[in-house]
């Protein structure tokens, strides 16, 4: 890989990483995506660089790579309520009854 940390650093939309790595992406699914690819890809990349911090640049985008990949891959698979990636997702909603909550009797 001839790109740089420098370079990825400086990227600033969705649309910006898939075409540093050379990623092919659904211009769709990232629409409606967006956020929740880009928050699980952050947070594969704070994994990444506390645990492989003294890698070459090079073996760090790799990883960098398979993390954006991987965080789109899900988010094909399941939907950002169910990846559970905002804390908005995590509280339980007052004066919501669940449809698995009622009973008949």
């Amino acid at each position: 890989m001839t790109s740089s940390l420098a370079e990825f650093n400086q990227l600033v939309n969705a649309e910006d990483y898939f075409k540093f790595f050379k990623l092919p992406y659904d211009q769709a699914v990232l629409n409606v995506n967006r956020l929740h690819i880009l928050k699980r890809f952050s947070l594969s990349i704070k994994e990444i660089n506390q645990e492989y911090s003294d890698l070459p640049d090079g073996e760090i985008l790799s990883k960098y790579r398979t993390a954006l990949e991987q965080a789109y891959q899900v988010l094909l698979n399941s939907s950002g309520v169910e990846q559970k990636l905002f804390e908005v997702f995590k509280k339980p909603q007052k004066n919501v009854v669940m449809l698995t909550e009622i009973h008949s009797e």
